[in-house]
């Protein structure tokens, strides 16, 4: 069954307009609270947020929403979504909620919700709210509605945790590392834990004013660190997103390294070191060929799932493997957390770096990528993948490419934009293949 307000990381879109409105929230808050009240114990969700200047309105309107059904509620305030995950498992609430659009503008903004084990919702489990949100709701009685409180100490327990996650023998003394933090949600953590560990630490992106998050800083725009690493003579940087959920690192020369070869960087760390589960990595389809070829060589395997970190999470959980993500930027290290880390994950490539005792361009191009494309085609209604034209030249390109490379077409689950990516050993052909698809969507979806 379709699903009508969650997408593929929740409910997300331009905020004051549907379906992302303070009313909305709280129909979220009571559908979920309502959802989650199992049992005859007193309920709690912890709500966490990025810096949007929205997320004071739909933090309020979910605090709403939740009480009214009888959940009390612990605010975090601005935290990461990996550290909401964390401390949803480790404060024995509920569930979580993140209230982020991750790296998307400021003006967008979504609801992240996790269950109480700190894992994202099924798909079961979002049908059943959607359901709830468009039902009737049945409200708590007057000496049961909920209490909220925020606590003060939110950033120091995921400071401690992600630390932990650190090997004991290894320190971060000498390396100087560039952290951005998107003016985002980890611009406390993500620079307190870097310098605790040992690194000169040069931080931006950690000027929040509730408009700049993500803007010209963060994973989505790392001109700027790479500026700053190469300016200020640092060992690395490390860029996070809007919620810190998604790592891009740059190296010493100022050139960037995707989820892609940090992961292969990763996974190749943890197999020497006999902690590799699975024989290998779970990505989507989007990573690159270069990727698969590089693990197969070192005798290590590549499951691809749907676009999507839960998607990647689930084929994780019911295959074995602990070491998966997207070329994105979200790694999720299955031994440490239940979600993408940014901050986790760097802390891992960094360790990787240490031991090396080698320059991070040596270090972390561990293959040469495929030439590889993507482009969106915008559209504004309708299933632009289902006209016969689409279907086509979709069929050809797979035609051209067989043996050669690779197709992705897919519908945004976050935005109304079609995706076409293609990636092979001839550059010229990528780009013709993609040049073509994206002109007959265009001309369907006008």
């Amino acid at each position: 069954m379709a699903r009508k307000y969650f997408g593929t990381d929740g409910i997300r879109g331009a905020t004051n307009v549907a379906p992302m409105t303070a009313a909305m929230a709280m129909k979220v808050g009571m559908a979920a609270g309502a959802h989650f009240r199992r049992g005859d114990h007193r309920h709690r969700v912890v709500i966490g947020k990025d810096t949007r200047l929205s997320g004071y309105m739909l933090e309020n309107a979910l605090v709403a929403g939740f009480t009214s059904v009888g959940m009390d509620v612990v605010l975090l305030g601005p935290m990461p979504t990996p550290a909401v995950a964390m401390l949803t498992h480790s404060m024995r609430a509920d569930m979580g909620v993140m209230i982020s659009a991750s790296h998307n503008p400021y003006a967008d903004n979504g609801i992240k919700l996790f269950g109480p084990d700190g894992f994202k919702l099924s798909d079961a489990d979002e049908l059943a709210i959607e359901a709830l949100i468009d039902g009737e709701v049945p409200l708590a009685q007057s000496a049961d509605i909920g209490r909220a409180r925020r606590v003060e100490d939110a950033r120091g327990r995921y400071i401690h945790f992600a630390k932990s996650t650190f090997p004991e023998e290894l320190t971060l003394d000498g390396l100087k590392i560039v952290v951005d933090c998107a003016n985002g949600a980890a611009y406390q953590v993500a620079p307190s834990a870097l310098w605790e560990l040992g690194a000169e630490v040069i931080a931006i992106g950690v000027t929040p004013n509730g408009k700049n998050i993500n803007d010209g800083v963060g994973s989505t725009a790392p001109g700027t660190l790479c500026e700053t690493v190469v300016g200020s003579g640092a060992h690395i940087g490390i860029a996070l997103d809007g919620d810190a959920d998604r790592l891009i690192v740059v190296d010493e020369q100022g050139k960037v390294v995707d989820g892609d070869q940090l992961m292969a960087t990763i996974a190749g760390g943890w197999a020497r070191q006999g902690r590799l589960a699975g024989g290998g990595l779970v990505a989507t389809v989007m990573s690159n060929l270069g990727l698969e070829r590089h693990l197969s060589a070192q005798g290590l395997g590549l499951i691809r799932t749907a676009v999507g970190d839960r998607y990647v999470l689930e084929k994780m959980r019911s295959s074995g493997y602990n070491v998966g993500g997207e070329q994105s930027g979200h790694i999720i290290l299955s031994d440490y957390a239940t979600t993408g880390d940014g901050l986790v994950a760097s802390l891992q490539v960094l360790a990787e770096l240490v031991r090396a005792g080698a320059p991070a361009s040596e270090v972390l191009h561990r293959f040469d990528p495929l030439p590889q494309l993507l482009k969106n085609v915008r559209f504004k209604g309708g299933k632009p993948l289902d006209d016969p034209r689409v279907k086509d030249v979709i069929a050809a390109a797979e035609a051209e490419l067989d043996g050669k490379g690779r197709l992705v077409i897919r519908a945004s689950g976050t935005e109304p934009v079609i995706r076409v990516m293609a990636e092979g050993d001839d550059k010229a052909q990528v780009e013709t293949v993609v040049d073509r698809i994206c002109g007959v969507v265009a001309e369907v979806a006008a």
